[in-house]
């Protein structure tokens, strides 16, 4: 990774802190299907996760999350989640993108707007 990038930007993925604390006291746990990987510490006092790429919390898929927040206490290729018909796979936030969300109607008001002149 570019070195700058590390010292100076937190969006592309880590910083010089975020390094130096990983290189010293991060235990890898795991790999999620979109290439974050998540640290703990010896303890298990401290867990974290590295973004491939750009920074967004939206990209965590829900079982790390759990294990982020210590809601589980193994990492989520350990648990047999439940996977229901009605549970859709977890995407990104796609808002900003083209590809975000736009509803397709005209919104009619029930009353002629006020116009100055």
């Amino acid at each position: 990774m570019n070195l700058f990038k590390i010292i100076f930007s937190w969006w592309n993925g880590q910083t010089l802190g975020t390094f130096l604390q990983t290189l010293v006291y991060g235990n890898m746990v795991g790999k999620d299907r979109y290439g974050n990987k998540y640290y703990q510490n010896k303890n298990d006092t401290k867990r974290w996760v590295i973004y491939n790429g750009i920074v967004d919390a939206s990209t965590i898929p829900p079982e790390w999350h759990s294990w982020l927040h210590k809601i589980i206490k193994t990492t989520p290729d350990q648990v047999k989640f439940n996977n229901f018909n009605w549970q859709k796979e977890h995407k990104k936030n796609l808002t900003g993108t083209n590809q975000a969300y736009v509803p397709q109607h005209e919104k009619k008001l029930p009353y002629k707007r006020w116009q100055p002149k």
